[in-house]
């Protein structure tokens, strides 16, 4: 699938588009994935022997609407349906009476004027900065021919992440690296960060948010390797939960395609150079 090709929603669906989102975070069977994830924090490590005792099988998950009460597809909260104005404008209208009702359940008193306004800054806030990358089209994303047949590694780090935990809808910040080798492309440093912003601003976890990013540049420019390093904060277990030391909780995952997946040596040079 061409990654410009996205279609518009509809209440059948999301044409020319899957609906759980481009790629939904699945990693791939292919063969040159290798996944990886580390999480640093003050817990301490734990090695689980199971023995001979058998795990509990998980639990069957209840089967929930498909459809909106609209009558509107739903789809993952990391996916992506790109729509019109007026569309956006019904979802925040929508959400601020939702919100709405959220303050009289949380028996907040909208006379209150620090709450007045409230549920309609949160619905332009959900709809049009943090899930807006769920509802916009792709950046326009400007590839160039690699003339000088360039074969080492082309590395941008420091991009800015920005997203929210979907189990919890708190804070994710950090920073992200992306190292390629160009196939018959390269692409405009800026878009490494449109991409990025373009994918976290929607409802993630961060291993899928790597797993994404990846696919989205292996189809993209055909390159020889990735490599997707994300380092982050996750405001769910420092806000609340287990209420972790904010400068100590800190979560590490990588996804690699092609070359760099199996070659140790050019994956230590990519860690080195982004350390």
């Amino acid at each position: 699938m061409n990654p410009e090709e996205f279609g518009s929603s509809n209440k059948n669906g999301v044409n020319g588009f899957p609906v759980n989102g481009y790629g939904n975070g699945v990693i791939s069977s292919s063969p040159n994935v290798t996944p990886i994830a580390i999480i640093s924090t003050v817990a301490e490590e734990v090695d689980l022997d199971t023995g001979d005792i058998p795990l509990p099988a998980l639990p069957e998950m209840e089967k929930l609407p498909r459809f909106s009460s609209l009558g509107y597809r739903l789809f993952d909260a990391n996916g992506n349906a790109v729509l019109t104005n007026d569309e956006r404008e019904e979802m925040k209208r929508l959400a601020e009476e939702k919100m709405g009702e959220l303050f009289d359940v949380l028996r907040i008193d909208r006379n209150d004027p620090n709450s007045r306004e409230t549920p309609n800054r949160l619905a332009k806030m959900w709809v049009d900065e943090i899930f807006r990358g769920r509802y916009e089209a792709p950046p326009k994303c400007t590839v160039f021919p690699n003339r000088k047949d360039v074969k080492e590694l082309v590395i941008s780090k420091g991009i800015g992440v920005m997203s929210v935990c979907s189990h919890h809808w708190q804070t994710i910040s950090g920073t992200c690296a992306i190292g390629y080798i160009p196939g018959d492309s390269v692409i405009g440093l800026s878009k490494l960060t449109r991409i990025v912003d373009w994918f976290g601003r929607r409802g993630q976890i961060q291993e899928e948010l790597g797993e994404q990013i990846a696919d989205y540049l292996t189809d993209l420019l055909k390159p020889k390797a990735v490599i997707v390093v994300i380092k982050s904060r996750h405001y769910c277990m420092i806000a609340r939960g287990v209420n972790s030391e904010e400068d100590k909780a800190l979560m590490i995952t990588t996804a690699a395609r092609g070359s760099i997946a199996e070659n140790e040596a050019m994956r230590g040079e990519f860690l080195t150079l982004i350390a």
